[in-house]
């Protein structure tokens, strides 16, 4: 049995990696954990099941993972149950939520390495490159549902700085600060704590949280990417149409249409693959060379990162990849981001394993 701290720390891990994109709700966490002996009650498991997304959000932030951060979730809920009855309101529920989240992150990120995307680890690569043999998924940062991390309702100025703060390229960012830094830029720049209210879920001082947020904001200033980049806004009637253009060019496998729509640096990226090519020559080369297998290829909408993207199905209906689109605002494609561990991730965005059949529950 887990022993926790009043603050959430664990002394023994009750997490169990998940295998799969389902996400359990506190009742059904605490019993799998073997119950403690009593069942969940409905008043504090509807409390903390309220902020499931927000924090999932927070924990994808941190560790660049859907699927770790459901399990963070999961461990901070349990948690938080089996101490609710000790939860004295001296700060608010969320505040401790949080507090538990962020115990549960930076103990998964000890000793671990940071995730990248291909582009982080090597200049890109030539048509006639290798594929290569693909890394362990640990390497690779991962694409996640919007639904799964941002709430349906807000401020829309707050809604605006969440959406682009689960941009793909902004997680890599992230990635490269040291842990505690990277809970702090988040919780400031992302959720708006007061650098009091930090330093009070740390356990320091707002001296060395002020501290720690100038060095996050040096090294992603370095990166070029901050979360104070200009939002994206919804896509407008204009994206929509370049949207559907490109749908209909890939599915009918046409190059020239499809090279009109690309942007000319534009990037295509193929985790757990290192390789990655820049530069809509090179890309359109490689469709009809080593990617030649798209042809007949069948797209589903779906959305991830805060961006358009499509569950990619191949002419005999099986499940291919997960495209997460970047356009740029001259109404060019900037990047196809293409993961291909479909077994979790077709599942996770509710595609059904095959074109044409129900979809995942």
């Amino acid at each position: 049995m887990c022993r926790w701290s009043a603050d959430g720390r664990m002394g023994g891990s009750s997490m169990k990696q998940s295998s799969t994109s389902g996400t359990t709700g506190v009742a059904g966490a605490v019993a799998a954990d073997g119950g403690g002996g009593r069942a969940p009650e409905a008043e504090p498991v509807e409390r903390l099941e309220a902020y499931r997304t927000e924090l999932t959000g927070y924990c994808y932030r941190m560790l660049g993972s859907a699927f770790e951060a459901e399990d963070a979730v999961q461990e901070t809920m349990v948690r938080a149950w089996r101490r609710y009855d000790r939860f004295e309101g001296r700060s608010s529920l969320r505040s401790w939520l949080y507090r538990i989240a962020t115990h549960v992150c930076l103990d998964l990120l000890k000793g671990s390495q940071r995730r990248a995307r291909p582009m982080d680890l090597a200049s890109p690569s030539s048509v006639e490159t290798p594929i290569g043999t693909g890394l362990p998924e640990a390497t690779w940062i991962g694409p996640v549902p919007d639904q799964r991390v941002l709430a349906s309702a807000g401020d829309p100025a707050e809604t605006a700085v969440a959406r682009e703060s689960v941009r793909l390229a902004f997680i890599s960012a992230l990635q490269r600060l040291a842990p505690r830094q990277r809970a702090v830029l988040i919780l400031r720049e992302v959720l708006s704590w007061s650098a009091r209210e930090v330093a009070e879920l740390l356990d320091s001082s707002v001296a060395s949280v002020n501290s720690a947020l100038q060095r996050a904001r040096a090294t992603l200033a370095a990166s070029g990417d901050t979360v104070a980049d200009a939002p994206q806004q919804p896509l407008d009637d204009a994206q929509q149409a370049l949207l559907r253009r490109y749908v209909d060019a890939f599915e009918r496998f046409d190059m020239d249409a499809l090279t009109t729509l690309l942007h000319e640096d534009c990037t295509l990226s193929m985790p757990p693959y290192e390789l990655w090519l820049r530069g809509r020559e090179d890309l359109v080369k490689w469709l009809l060379g080593p990617g030649g297998g798209c042809e007949g290829s069948h797209l589903l909408p779906v959305t991830a990162n805060s961006r358009p993207a499509f569950g990619q199905y191949r002419a005999d209906g099986t499940p291919w990849a997960i495209q997460v689109i970047e356009t740029a605002a001259d109404g060019r494609i900037t990047a196809l981001q293409c993961f291909l561990d479909t077994e979790r991730l077709f599942p996770l965005f509710g595609l059904p394993p095959r074109h044409g059949g129900p979809a995942a529950e």
